[in-house]
């Protein structure tokens, strides 16, 4: 019998991730290797299983599964059948999302939904673009309610560091009540995914804060303090960060990092949680640049350090303030 095993990564906002709300706006992503896994082969009756939860599910609907049901749903779509029609299947998720049952903030519920679509597509044989599955888990996703700019599930299905132009949700919402499933995957919805190639040599570090933040409730609350202001000075300060990263411009680099991260405060005082403000304290007197990542108020913030020392000191000073790392890259 044949068994699939697919897996999908993190995520982590280096830049933009509140301003790409708005379509049309860029951001800066780059993926993290802290896997979620899946395991599917042919069986009987439909049965999904996630380490998440204490229990397995068939097809009734059930809120816990509710993304991967959800993504199911979407395949059939593609494939033009009931589900009920479509040749049954066991499911296994596990993820190492996170630790003593706090998630990390490295964008689960856009890997979950990318997995379960990964998985589906092995198991019924489709060769799935990146920009399909892009599309197919945005549609889920958007279909659920979910308020985010979709710019986790762009890096994680393309899996590396890009620069993301966000689309009009609200638009294609509308279409998704109106429109067929086959025209709007047809449709262009006018985002862009690029990737971008560091030439930037640094030593990228990720601190988990262990306060855990959820995002839909940060971005209800931020919202509506966006102003046009707000959102140009972030899009100039993302576009001089990558073109820093792309030319290898630390100074540049530092800069716009550090008017991100200022902009970023001034949104909004709750982004940055008294632990973030220690993460990114521990990078102002050593050689090195951080900041909060993605909708803030906990989770994961960064740092990118330039030169060992400076690395050796803030892993120092973020364990002095329960500050765990999780990850950490070479740059170039």
């Amino acid at each position: 019998m044949t068994k699939y095993h697919l897996e999908t990564g993190g995520k982590l906002y280096i830049a933009g991730e509140y301003s790409v709300l708005v379509p049309g706006q860029t951001a800066i992503l780059m993926p993290v290797p802290i896997k979620m896994t899946a395991d599917i082969e042919a069986a009987q009756d439909f049965k999904i299983w996630s380490d998440m939860f204490d229990y397995a599910v068939g097809l009734e609907a059930d809120a816990n599964y509710a993304l991967i049901q959800a993504s199911l749903e979407t395949m059939s779509l593609l494939l033009g059948k009931d589900i009920a029609q479509l040749p049954a299947f066991t499911l296994s998720i596990k993820s190492q999302m996170e630790a003593d049952g706090k998630k990390y903030g490295l964008g689960s519920s856009g890997s979950v939904t990318v997995l379960t679509l990964k998985a589906l597509a092995a198991f019924y044989q489709l060769d799935l673009s990146p920009d399909l599955l892009f599309k197919m888990a945005a549609y889920t996703l958007l279909k659920l309610g979910d308020n985010g700019s979709m710019g986790d599930i762009a890096c994680i299905t393309y899996d590396q560091l890009i620069a993301y132009r966000s689309f009009d949700r609200k638009t294609i919402s509308q279409k998704i009540a109106n429109h067929s499933f086959e025209e709007l995957m047809k449709e262009d919805w006018k985002y862009t995914i690029e990737p971008i190639k560091p030439s930037l040599e640094a030593h990228f570090l990720v601190g988990w804060t262990k306060v855990p933040s959820i995002s839909r409730d940060m971005i209800n609350r931020v919202k509506g303090a966006i102003t046009s202001d707000y959102l140009s000075e972030t899009e100039n300060a993302v576009k001089a960060c990558k073109k820093a990263i792309e030319s290898g411009d630390k100074e540049l680099f530092v800069l716009s990092l550090a008017r991100v991260s200022d902009l970023l405060e001034t949104l909004d005082l709750a982004i940055y949680h008294p632990k973030l403000l220690a993460l990114r304290a521990a990078c102002q007197n050593v050689n090195a640049v951080g900041k909060s990542s993605g909708s803030g108020g906990g989770d994961c913030g960064i740092a990118f350090s330039f030169d060992q020392e400076s690395t050796d000191q803030i892993i120092k000073d973020w364990r002095a303030n329960a500050i765990d790392l999780i990850y950490d890259q070479r740059w170039t």
